[in-house]
């Protein structure tokens, strides 16, 4: 595995991370925002061809 698709699977880990963090302590616009990075993260991996799989939580 390379250092982009590490990085970028690890970034993803950590935002859903977050979200369900956010999610738990009811803070709607951290749901918001957390929620928008993932989408963004997602949509790169999947630009570049990188296999998100089970790593998602959402």
């Amino acid at each position: 595995m390379d250092a982009f698709t590490a990085g970028l699977l690890h970034r993803i880990r950590t935002t859903e991370s977050d979200l369900t963090r956010a999610r738990d302590e009811g803070d709607d616009f951290l749901v918001e925002v957390e929620q928008a990075e993932l989408d963004d993260l997602r949509r790169l991996a999947a630009e570049h061809g990188v296999e998100v799989g089970a790593i998602s939580v959402v």
